[in-house]
């Protein structure tokens, strides 16, 4: 029964190399709608399945450490499992549909195809932070009741979202074309980057008690989860990310918090 929670982990690594297979296959032609009209791009289809198996994942990691609880099966194996499975399912794998995004954006361009690698491996700060982070979280006894810096989860996520708002037209609100604009990613790879290796106070919405008083913050957190996957749909996560580190930058001070 104790290596129950480890299999779930390794369960999730195994979802992060699908991720991976799934995003580096060949593209489906769709058509964009931007600001200066139609415009058609090769866009991996299967790049949506990446980004359920990183939901997927995402399940499974919840899944795992909820298990280790219940059967009172925490090890230092289990810890070390976790942070290698993450920074593959969180971290290699967004990191793929960066690139991916990269390369399409470029594409548009003229002389496009000629771009240099060089330009795409920015994508690759975001398993490079993600690392750090989460080799920071391991020797850190303290963050129990908060985070310092953005898990690699919430990044993760942040990033598998992306392919499903250009994908469903009806979840993008006009927002396709931006998605594919390489100086938007490039701001999206160095803000999720410096957030999961800064030190500012995030919240973790882990309970020591469930009293309104002392968890403001959290409920505030879900409360507008639950309102924006209502309205927003897949734009939804990248929105409610950016209100999580809003909030946890607006409750900094809170002794609940740190």
């Amino acid at each position: 029964m104790k290596q129950i929670p480890n299999l779930f982990t390794l369960l999730n690594l195994v979802f992060g190399c699908l991720a991976i297979i799934f995003i580096l296959q060949n593209g489906e032609q769709i058509v964009l709608l931007g600001p200066d009209g139609a415009s058609n791009v090769n866009l991996p289809e299967k790049i949506t399945w990446g980004s359920y198996c990183i939901f997927a994942a995402a399940i499974i990691d919840f899944l795992d450490g909820f298990l280790a609880r219940l059967f009172k099966a925490t090890s230092e194996m289990g810890k070390q499992l976790d942070s290698l499975s993450d920074v593959v399912s969180f971290g290699v794998a967004p990191a793929m549909i960066l690139y991916q995004l990269l390369r399409i954006g470029f594409a548009q361009q003229e002389n496009g195809l000629d771009t240099s690698i060089a330009w795409l491996l920015p994508a690759l700060l975001i398993p490079v932070a993600g690392a750090w982070r989460l080799a920071r979280f391991n020797i850190d006894l303290e963050q129990t009741y908060f985070f310092r810096g953005l898990p690699i989860p919430a990044a993760g996520l942040f990033i598998a979202a992306l392919p499903l708002i250009i994908w469903y037209p009806d979840a993008a609100f006009g927002l396709q074309v931006y998605l594919i604009n390489q100086w938007v990613l490039f701001a999206i790879i160095v803000l999720l980057s410096s957030l999961m290796v800064s030190s500012l106070p995030l919240i973790s919405l882990k309970f020591s008690d469930y009293s309104l008083q002392n968890n403001l913050p959290k409920y505030l957190v879900i409360l507008l989860a639950i309102i924006a996957l209502i309205f927003l749909k897949w734009l939804a996560l990248p929105v409610i990310i950016i209100l999580y580190v809003i909030l946890s930058l607006a409750f900094r001070n809170r002794k609940i918090l740190l």
